[in-house]
């Protein structure tokens, strides 16, 4: 029998790369393809997030005898009343009180820059520029400027596209385990649809959870902004909501925003109050929420999820962001099935 050239550990290593490159390349024609087609992949992802939000509403209704046609009707009707009405709340109370808190972020880097220099420059000049930003799309939009109007008609298209496809996933839920085996070869058809419901479960927990705290965060901060009386607290409260599913930096950002604004019209002392406030927040979501929905979906630690913000960041911006995570969690739902399948065959 002939010697091998190269000794059992560098073999290994070298099957272990090329799996590696090949896993790599697979991801990035999948990333390719979805920026490529990001007009149709969009919508059909929000739709798989709407779903697995909605999907404990519409099987009560199901178990309530309610036909599935009609249960999903009404599931997307009431969503899109709370959802609608709750985002124009939320709009509503950012462009009321956006210029006060901008101009109070401008106030805070003008105080900051006395006593700490390029700190208080930087946060001044961002105040500045968002100011002008919005400005600029207030006269965009008031002016009724083509790619203004494309804009908006675009993004009304995706998510009225979402909520149809939502309505589907909702009436043919029942039928997604049959069309996921009838896909591959009957050989994998119990590990398909054991992937299948363990990513889809993994997403459910994730969107249920995130939405539960980014609403206690809201109410707690909100609250609290209203005691200490900051101006534009409504709007900073769903400033926290919003940016609450951008997972840490999300929190982070609102947080810093409310304790300068804080810090700039109402004193040192409130300033401090504030942070205290958003302090005792992120701790009770720290230790108390977080582990609660982590409990219900997988375990990603901190590092994972920013990395998997960085990469959605670049890849599609803001909403990249937003997806990053739950498709990361889906993800590591898959590789908790395999991990638990073959160590139990081995």
């Amino acid at each position: 029998m002939p010697t091998p050239l190269l000794p059992e550990p560098v073999r290994r290593l070298a099957a272990w790369c090329v799996v590696v490159l090949l896993v790599t390349a697979v991801l990035a024609l999948v990333v390719w393809l979805c920026t490529v087609f990001r007009t149709v992949v969009t919508p059909v992802l929000l739709a798989v997030l709407g779903t697995a939000l909605l999907g404990p509403m519409h099987r009560r209704l199901v178990a309530m005898k309610v036909n599935r046609s009609l249960a999903a009707a009404l599931t997307c009707l009431t969503v899109a009343a709370v959802v609608g009405g709750a985002g124009y709340i939320v709009v509503l109370a950012l462009i009321e009180t956006g210029d006060q808190i901008i101009d109070s972020l401008r106030k805070a880097g003008e105080d900051l820059a006395k006593h700490f220099g390029a700190l208080g420059t930087s946060v001044e000049d961002v105040a500045k520029n968002s100011k002008d930003l919005l400005a600029k799309f207030g006269g965009t939009a008031a002016s009724g400027v083509v790619t203004g109007l494309s804009v908006v008609a675009t993004m009304l298209a995706t998510a009225l596209l979402a909520m149809v496809l939502i309505f589907f996933f909702l009436r043919d839920s029942d039928r997604a385990v049959g069309t996921l085996r009838s896909m591959v070869p009957s050989r994998s058809g119990d590990l398909m649809e054991a992937m299948g419901r363990r990513a889809y479960e993994a997403v459910e927990g994730f969107m249920r959870g995130t939405t539960f705290v980014a609403l206690v965060d809201a109410v707690l901060i909100g609250a609290g902004l209203l005691i200490l009386r900051v101006p534009g607290a409504v709007g900073l409260a769903a400033l926290v909501f919003v940016t609450a599913y951008i997972p840490y930096l999300g929190a982070f950002l609102s947080g810093a925003v409310a304790v300068l604004v804080a810090l700039a019209d109402r004193g040192w002392v409130i300033g401090l109050w504030a942070l205290g406030v958003v302090l005792a927040v992120q701790m009770i979501e720290g230790y108390i929420l977080q582990p609660m929905v982590q409990s219900r979906t997988v375990q990603m630690h901190p590092a994972v999820v920013m990395l998997s913000i960085t990469a959605g960041a670049s890849v599609a911006g803001i909403l990249g962001m937003l997806l990053a995570v739950p498709l990361t969690a889906a993800f590591f739902g898959v590789v908790s099935e395999l991990r638990s399948r073959y160590a139990a065959e081995a």
